[in-house]
């Protein structure tokens, strides 16, 4: 590949979600020449990712092309391709037989899902890209079509029967956007089965639903879901996923649910980039695959380097590492481009310090929690809030317009316009 760009100031972003979006925009009045490398040519908003797994919205409802987002920023270039690997020494990030040089090197790879070691992805599809979305989309739609299809009791209870692994943020929310689909959003539109029977059950290992949040949003949450006729279990394991059924662990007492439909939010796991850096600079990894940071964000003995959002184990004052969250990818990504604008003009940064704004979960309509340390809300404040938070940081103007008056119009009736089913439940598209 060729490289006109001016040594010293060459800035290689690897990683295109909230870390590395915020990083490029930063450094727009910065000294430096930008380049942007994702194997996909869009940002996507994850946090309403399960509103297109559950019909709320469509996929260019959250995302956005690299080259509109950057199309007023005259010193960055976006590369469309994969990233296979670094060349430390070299300071090259490998493109497959391209390479690109770098000055400074910001990784905001991100993560991937994590079936700690078990073989279950076919069966228990997560929730990180558009094609997990539909994916998620067809085979909850594809279950009702079963569903009404049958004669046999059995096989019509395991259809209508949707396991979500996984009670944090992202199970909640898929939980009770599946009860409005079964209890509203279906009512009325099948002849020879009743969606309202459809059970939904949300399991976890943990103790509590929303463990990082407190015990008595916990408990609020708890409350919601089970308005919503979502069944929960806590310290409840899975040992066994097999295509038909679900074997847990519930608080030592062997638990089989038969179910066709199984979905996972439990956990997740860095990018494999972490361990390619890992064996070229000799940076720790903790046990999520994260790289340990320094408090600058990058990595010891290579001040070249910064790590940011899920990939990055930044624990520095902590008990624990900071979440893989938005707010936190976004605000080091910020930091780290102050600091290497600072770097160019002789400066010297303070650490990376972060700033806990708060943390919001959704639940189903009118119901939400939202923690922001001192002050705990819950309700219908708490969604607005929600609703706010979600919309204003989406990254296009006309997406926030086109969000709120699909969220508007499917608060008056009850509908999920996108409800296409584009694959056959198995991961092949129906055009295939």
């Amino acid at each position: 590949m060729q490289d006109s760009r001016p040594h010293g100031r060459r800035v290689v972003i690897v990683g295109g979600g909230f870390g590395g979006l915020a990083a490029a925009r930063a450094l727009r009045r910065a000294p430096v020449e930008v380049t942007l490398v994702d194997r996909r040519n869009f940002h996507l908003f994850q946090p309403l990712l399960y509103q297109v797994a559950t019909g709320g919205l469509s996929p260019a409802n959250i995302a956005t092309p690299f080259r509109w987002a950057f199309r007023r920023q005259r010193n960055i270039d976006v590369v469309l391709g994969e990233v296979t690997g670094f060349d430390v020494a070299g300071q090259r990030v490998l493109l497959g037989g391209d390479t690109l040089a770098y000055d400074q090197l910001v990784v905001a790879a991100g993560a991937t899902h994590s079936y700690f070691g078990q073989d279950w992805a076919a069966l228990a599809p997560g929730l990180k890209t558009i094609e997990d979305a539909t994916e998620i989309r067809s085979r909850v739609l594809l279950a009702f079509e079963r569903a009404d299809r049958t004669t046999d009791a059995d096989t019509r209870r395991a259809l209508l029967t949707f396991v979500i692994v996984g009670a944090g943020p992202t199970g909640v929310e898929l939980a009770g956007a599946l009860s409005e689909i079964a209890h509203h959003t279906l009512r009325h539109e099948f002849r020879h089965v009743d969606p309202s029977e459809a059970r939904i059950c949300l399991v976890d290992a943990v103790d509590r639903v929303l463990s990082a949040f407190p015990e008595t949003l916990s408990a609020r949450a708890v409350e919601s879901l089970a308005q919503l006729d979502v069944e929960v279990l806590t310290s409840a394991k899975v040992v066994r996923l097999e295509p038909g059924r679900v074997e847990l662990e519930v608080r030592g007492a062997a638990q089989t649910i038969a179910c066709e439909t199984v979905l996972w939010a439990a956990g997740v796991r860095a990018s494999p980039l972490g361990e390619a850096l890992a064996a070229q600079t000799g940076a720790k990894i903790d046990r999520a695959g994260r790289l340990e940071v320094g408090p600058d964000c990058t990595l010891p003995g290579h001040p070249e380097i910064s790590v940011i959002g899920d990939l990055a184990s930044f624990a520095h004052g902590r008990e624990r590492p900071l979440p893989g969250v938005a707010p936190v990818a976004m605000q080091q990504g910020r930091y780290v481009a102050r600091r290497i604008g600072a770097t160019r003009t002789g400066g010297t940064p303070h650490p990376f310090r972060y700033r806990d704004r708060g943390t919001l979960a959704t639940i189903g309509r009118a119901r939400a929690v939202a923690d922001f340390g001192g002050l705990r809300i819950s309700g219908l404040p708490a969604w607005l809030l929600w609703l706010f938070v979600h919309v204003m940081n989406l990254t296009q103007a006309e997406s926030r317009i086109l969000v709120l008056v699909q969220w508007a119009f499917s608060y008056a009736t009850y509908n999920r316009s996108a409800r296409l089913i584009t694959k056959d439940g198995r991961g092949a598209s129906q055009d295939e």
